[in-house]
C-alpha cells in the first residue's frame, strides 16, 4: 500500500433540496405544454433523472465501505459576485426570481423545484470551498459531492439538468481570488461540457480538455476543430469518442493528450468535471471502476508534478446509482493513497478465468 495523502470530501445537505417533480404544477407556458406532450408520449412513468438519491447512494457506500484517511468538510453557498464571474447578471436575476418556484427552464427538461435555487448556490459554493481548501494546503486533493450538476450551464442559459456551472465558478474564483494564473479543467463526463467550453472559449489561462461521446450524442458539441478562439485558441481540447469506448481508449487519451497538454500548460490547479455516466451501467460507454481509478492516478501524478498535488473533483453526471457510487468510491480510494488497478478491456479477465477453468476439457485422452 502506498503512503496515504490528504483527501477531503466536501458536502452540504442543502444540495438535496433540488427535487423537480414532473407531476407538480409547473409554471404555465408553451414550454411546459411541449414538455408534457413529450412525456405523455413515452408510455412510461418518467421521473426526473437527476434526483437526491444520487448523492445518498454515494454517501451510503462511503459509510458502508469507509476509506482510510478520508475527511469530510462542509460546503457553503456561492455569492452573487462569485456566480457573476461566469454568468450574466440578467441570467442570475432570472434564476433567482424562481426561488421557491417550480418551472421548466429548457427543452432539455431542465427544471427547478422550490429548493433548487438554494441547492444550486450551495453546489457552486461547495466547489469553491473545495478549491479554497486545496489552495490553502489544508488538503492535497478534494472532491465536491454536489448537485445539481453544472457543466452544461452556459453564461446565460440553464441546460442539461444544470443551473450554475459549478466547475467554472470554482475555476474563476481560483483566478480572481486565490492567485491561480493557469487552471486546467478535465471533463470526463460522458456528455460534452458545452457550458464550460463556452465560458472559457477565449481564455488563454484556462485549459479545458473534454473526453466525451461524440455527436450527435447530447449536447452535440465538442468536435475536434473546436479549439477555442482569439488568445484562447488551442486551450480548448476535445476528444470525441465513439459509443462503447472503454478503459483502453480513455487511458490512451489521458497518457497521450492530457499529460503532454499539462506539461505544456503547467497549471497551478487541476479541476475535474467528474461525471460517472461513462460507466456501462449508464449504457453510453464502457469505462469500468478500474478505468476511473486509473485516470485519477494519472491526474494525481500530473498535479503533483505541476501544482503541488492540487486536484479538485466536482461531481457532474452519473444516473445509475450503483455505478455512480462505486465510481466515486474508486476515485476517492486512489486520492487517499490506495492501490491503482490496471485499466482493462471489459470481459478479458472473465474469459481468461473461463479458459483456465475449462483447460483440458476438450483434449481427447484417447486419440485415434
Amino acid at each position: 500500500m502506498t503512503e496515504r495523502k490528504g483527501i477531503t470530501v466536501f458536502y452540504d445537505e442543502r444540495v438535496l433540496k433540488h427535487f423537480p417533480d414532473v407531476n407538480s404544477a409547473f409554471l404555465p407556458g408553451r414550454l411546459d405544454k411541449r414538455i408534457r406532450t413529450i412525456l405523455s408520449g413515452l408510455n412510461v412513468q418518467w421521473k426526473y433523472p437527476e434526483h437526491p438519491g444520487r448523492i445518498e447512494a454515494i454517501l451510503n457506500l462511503l459509510e458502508q465501505e469507509p476509506i482510510a484517511g478520508l475527511a469530510f468538510a462542509p460546503g457553503q453557498a456561492a455569492t452573487r459576485e462569485q456566480l457573476a464571474r461566469v454568468h450574466t447578471m440578467s441570467f442570475l436575476d432570472d434564476i433567482f426570481s424562481l426561488r421557491d418556484e417550480s418551472a421548466w427552464l429548457d427543452v432539455d427538461t431542465t427544471a427547478v423545484s422550490p429548493g433548487s435555487v438554494e441547492a444550486a448556490e450551495v453546489a457552486a459554493g461547495t466547489a469553491i470551498a473545495a478549491v479554497e481548501a486545496v489552495m490553502a494546503g489544508q488538503t492535497e486533493s478534494a472532491f465536491a459531492v454536489v448537485r445539481p450538476p453544472g457543466h452544461h450551464a452556459e453564461p446565460a442559459r440553464a441546460r442539461g439538468f444544470c443551473l450554475f456551472n459549478n466547475v467554472a465558478v470554482a475555476a474563476a474564483h481560483a483566478q480572481a481570488a486565490l492567485g491561480c494564473e493557469r487552471v486546467m479543467i478535465l471533463d470526463w463526463d460522458v456528455h460534452h461540457g458545452n457550458g464550460t467550453q463556452d465560458i472559457f472559449w477565449a481564455d488563454p489561462d484556462v485549459m479545458f480538455i473534454d473526453l466525451h461521446r461524440a455527436a450527435p450524442f447530447y449536447p452535440g458539441t465538442g468536435s475536434l476543430p473546436e479549439v477555442g478562439a482569439g488568445r484562447g485558441e488551442g486551450t480548448t481540447v476535445n476528444v470525441p469518442l465513439p459509443g462503447g469506448a472503454g478503459d483502453v481508449a480513455y487511458f490512451k487519451a489521458m497518457q497521450e493528450i492530457v499529460v503532454p497538454a499539462a506539461d505544456f500548460f503547467k497549471p497551478d490547479l487541476i479541476l475535474v468535471s467528474a461525471g460517472f455516466d461513462a460507466h456501462w451501467f449508464d449504457l453510453a460507454m464502457n469505462v469500468s471502476y478500474e478505468g476511473f481509478a486509473a485516470m485519477t492516478s494519472v491526474l494525481q501524478a500530473v498535479a503533483r508534478k505541476h501544482c503541488h498535488g492540487r486536484l479538485v473533483c466536482v461531481l457532474e453526471g452519473g444516473y445509475n446509482t450503483e455505478s455512480l457510487a462505486r465510481g466515486v468510491h474508486s476515485v476517492l480510494e486512489v486520492l487517499a493513497g490506495g492501490s491503482v488497478p490496471e485499466p482493462r478491456v471489459c470481459g478479458i479477465e472473465e474469459v481468461e478465468a473461463a479458459v483456465e477453468y475449462h483447460r483440458g476439457a476438450f483434449i481427447d485422452d484417447n486419440p485415434v
